[in-house]
Parts: structure tokens; sequence; C-alpha cells
């Protein structure tokens, strides 16, 4: 158990029997009545986002997760297969929980999957992944990064906004928080 004084962005509460973390919050004093911590909370199994007020000083479950740091071995169904880098014992996760990123997720790429005790809870993909371009419209010579864009596949069939001169079989850095592309990897 811990209390509002212990609030942090990031931070997992069991609210409502459900965990949330608390994506934003503040200490608010208004000019007439008692303080109230305003938060910010997601339902971290719905995705869903809103904002709660708490008394300040009022218990709060806090929920401790542990990182660990799992190998992508293959999708099977609505869930993804990962492999305890250590001990080597395979895990199936949801593909809900790691987003919108799971587009760019590859085999072999190593993620850390928060979890509770022995439930997964939320799944990261690293910020950056390097992916090559499988599919696009060829590149013509002289064309320049600021010329404008054109959309690329890459291997694991994300589809990126990329400069005009990217061709088929380049590699390329991506933001996996984002889906945009940073930059042409050199091979």
């Amino acid at each position: 158990m811990g209390s509002t004084t212990d609030f942090r962005n990031g931070l997992i509460i069991r609210f409502r029997n459900e965990l949330h973390q608390i994506v934003e919050w503040r200490h608010h004093k208004p000019g007439k009545g008692g303080a109230i911590v305003q938060t910010k909370l997601k339902n971290m199994r719905t995705g869903a986002a809103f904002d709660h007020r708490f008394r300040p000083g009022e218990s709060v479950d806090i929920v401790r997760v542990e990182r660990r740091q799992y190998q992508y071995l293959y999708p099977e169904a609505e869930h993804l297969c990962f492999m305890d880098q250590e001990t080597y014992e395979q895990i199936h996760v949801s593909k809900e929980l790691f987003g919108d990123s799971v587009a760019y997720l590859k085999e072999g790429e190593v993620c850390d999957i928060l979890m509770d005790g022995e439930e997964p809870v939320e799944g990261e993909l690293p910020i950056t992944v390097q992916l090559e371009v499988t599919e696009t419209e060829p590149g013509v010579r002289g064309d320049t990064a600021q010329g404008g864009s054109k959309k690329a596949t890459v291997e694991t069939g994300a589809i990126v906004n990329v400069p005009l001169f990217i061709d088929k079989g380049d590699v390329l850095k991506i933001d996996t928080r984002s889906g945009d592309y940073l930059e042409r990897v050199k091979t």
C-alpha cells in the first residue's frame, strides 16, 4: 500500500480492481476548499485514459512490476510467443499489450515485458528498430531528403512514410512510438 504522496508518472496502481498507469499527475490547491491530486490514468488492459481526483494522502494500492527482457520468437493467433533470455522459458503474450508498436516487431527482437508476478502487464519494444524495405516505388536520381515522401513497406509488413531516395533493400531506423522514419542505416 502507498498513498498519493508516492505518485509519479509511469507508476502502476490497482484502482477499481484493475491495473492503471499514472500518465500524469499534479497536486492542486483550488482557491476554495481542500487540496486535490488530479491524475490522468490509463487502464493497462483496455488502454482507455481518464481523469480522476484523489484526496491528498489517500491510500492507494501500488503495484510493483518487474521489467524482464524477452526475445520475440513468432506470432500465434492473437498472441506473441517470447522466450526468457535467462531461463529459456517461453510465454505467450497478447498483442494488445504492445499497442500499435507491434507492427514493428520482428523475429529475434529483444523486448521488455512488465510483469505483475507471473502475469504480463505491458510490452515495450526498443525505442528504435532497424527494418529492411521490402516494397516501395523506385528512387530517382536527384531526389533529396527535402523533396517529399512516399510509402514503403518494411519486412514486418508495416507501412512507413519515407523520403523519395529510399529504395527496396535499404535498412531504415524507425521510431516504434510514432512509426516515423528516422534515418537510413549504412550497411
